[in-house]
C-alpha cells in the first residue's frame, strides 16, 4: 500500500470512528444507514440525584473557536501558577491559575491541535499540518518553529533541554529546546485503522514512555531515542481491522516506578517502569487515559462506563454506567472524586469510594479532553473553546 493510500485510509477510518463515538451509534452500518430502530446506542439520559458536594465555578474564559467536531480532545496544561491552552483557531493563551486573568496571547496562523505542553520556560504546541511552535512561557513571544511530517494531536513534552513531539504517523521527534533543531526521531508501526488521536508521552527518569496506536507502551532513551523496552497493553487480535483496534491514546500515568496505561481494546495494565514487565492486566479499558488516586485507577471505556480498579491488583472496585454512550472524557481525580466531561458539556464528579454521582455542572459545549486538576481546581476545555475552572466545597 502506498503512503498516500495508507494515510487516507487512516484518516477516513479515524473520522468514521470519531463520528461513531460522538453520535453514540451502535454499529458502523447503522451509522451510515440512519435507518436502525435500535435505541441501545443512544446517550443515556441524566438522572437527578442529591449532590453531596458543592461545585463552584471559579472562572471561565475563551481561548478561541475550539476544536468543534475534530475529536482531538484538547485540554490545557498547568505549569506553576499559569494555565496554558490552545485552540484550533485561536492560537495559544496563558492565564493566571487562581483568577483566570489573561496574561498573554499568541495569535497563530497555524491550526493548533496538539497541546500545548509546558516546561523549562517554554510552551509548545503542534498543528494539523505538522507545525511545531515554541513560545516563551513568560510573555508568549515566539522562540522557534519546526515541522514534522504529520499532524500533531497530543501535547509536546519538554525536558532535558529537548522538546519531544509524537505525531500521528507514529513518529517521536526530539528537537533542541533552544534552537529547534532536530536531534533524533523514533518511528513505530501504525495499524491501518485507529481511533482518532495520538498516544501521549509520559516522562520518566531519563526515559520517555510513549503510548502507541498499536496497543503498546514503549520506553525510549531521552537522549537518543533508542528503545529500552516495548510492552503490549493489549494485543491487536481479531479477524478485522476494527476488531484489532487497540489504541493507547491517553498518556500513561507514572506513580513511583509503576506505569498505568489503558487501551481501546478494553484492557488496562500496570507495568513496571524499569523493566517493562506487566504486573497486572484488567479486562476493563479505554483509549483516552486514566485517572489515579492513592488506592484506585479510574478509566472510561469506549461505551462511556466509568470504572475504578484496585491499584495493586487491577480488580474491579465499582462501575458507573449512568453515562453510557455520552462520549465521556478520560477521568482525572479531584480530591475524593473522579471528574469527567461529556458530549453535552456536563462535568460529572463521581465518588471514589463507591462510584456514586456526587455533583455535576455545565462547562459549555462538549468536553472531550481530559480535565486537568491543579491547586484544588478542576479545569476543563470544551470544544467551543471555553476554559472553565471549578472548585469543590463540602
Amino acid at each position: 500500500m502506498s503512503l498516500g493510500k495508507h494515510h487516507m485510509l487512516r484518516v477516513l477510518a479515524s473520522a468514521a470512528i470519531a463520528v461513531a463515538v460522538l453520535s453514540g451509534c451502535s454499529s458502523v452500518k447503522n451509522m451510515f444507514s440512519g435507518r436502525s430502530k435500535d435505541k441501545s446506542g443512544e446517550p443515556a439520559k441524566l438522572v437527578d440525584f442529591a449532590p453531596v458536594v458543592t461545585v463552584n465555578r471559579v472562572w471561565s474564559v475563551s481561548v478561541g473557536k475550539g476544536e468543534k467536531d475534530l475529536g482531538i480532545g484538547q485540554h490545557p496544561v498547568v505549569d506553576g501558577d499559569h494555565v496554558y491552552a490552545a485552540a484550533v483557531d485561536g492560537g495559544v493563551s496563558a492565564f493566571d491559575l487562581a483568577t483566570g486573568q489573561s496574561l498573554w496571547h499568541y495569535d497563530s496562523k497555524a491550526r493548533l491541535s496538539g497541546g500545548p505542553g509546558a516546561g523549562d520556560g517554554l510552551v509548545v504546541a503542534g498543528g494539523l499540518k505538522g507545525e511545531v511552535i515554541a513560545l516563551d512561557a513568560g510573555n508568549g513571544q515566539e522562540k522557534w518553529k519546526a515541522k514534522v511530517n504529520n499532524e500533531v494531536l497530543s501535547a509536546p513534552v519538554i525536558a532535558s533541554g529537548m522538546v519531544y513531539v509524537h505525531s500521528n504517523d507514529g513518529r517521536v521527534t526530539a528537537f533542541d529546546a533552544v534552537s529547534g533543531e532536530r536531534r533524533w526521531f523514533y518511528s513505530a508501526d501504525i495499524p491501518a485503522l485507529t481511533v482518532r488521536g495520538t498516544g501521549g508521552i509520559t516522562l520518566g527518569p531519563g526515559i520517555l514512555f510513549v503510548s502507541g496506536d498499536n496497543g503498546t507502551l514503549t520506553a525510549l532513551n531521552r537522549n537518543d531515542g533508542n528503545v529500552i523496552w516495548s510492552t503490549a497493553v493489549a494485543e491487536p487480535d481479531g479477524r478485522t481491522e476494527l476488531e484489532r483496534m487497540a489504541d493507547v491514546d491517553g498518556e500513561a500515568v507514572l506513580d513511583g516506578t509503576v506505569l498505568y496505561a489503558s487501551s481501546y481494546k478494553n484492557h488496562t495494565a500496570a507495568i513496571d517502569g524499569p523493566s517493562g514487565q506487566v504486573m497486572w492486566d484488567s479486562e476493563h479499558g479505554g483509549a483516552r487515559g486514566v485517572g489515579i488516586s492513592s488506592a484506585a485507577i479510574v478509566i472510561t471505556d469506549k461505551n462511556g462506563n466509568v470504572v475504578a480498579l484496585d491499584k495493586n491488583s487491577g480488580g474491579s472496585l465499582w462501575q458507573q454506567a449512568g453515562l453510557l454512550n455520552r462520549n465521556v472524557s478520560a477521568p482525572t481525580v479531584q480530591g475524593d472524586y473522579a471528574v469527567v466531561g461529556d458530549l453535552e458539556g456536563v462535568v460529572h464528579w463521581i465518588r471514589l469510594s463507591d462510584g456514586a454521582f456526587a455533583a455535576r455542572s455545565k462547562a459549555g459545549a462538549a468536553v472531550t479532553g481530559k480535565p486537568v486538576v491543579a491547586n484544588g481546581l478542576a479545569i476543563v476545555q470544551s470544544i467551543d473553546g471555553k476554559l472553565t475552572a471549578f472548585s469543590l466545597a463540602q
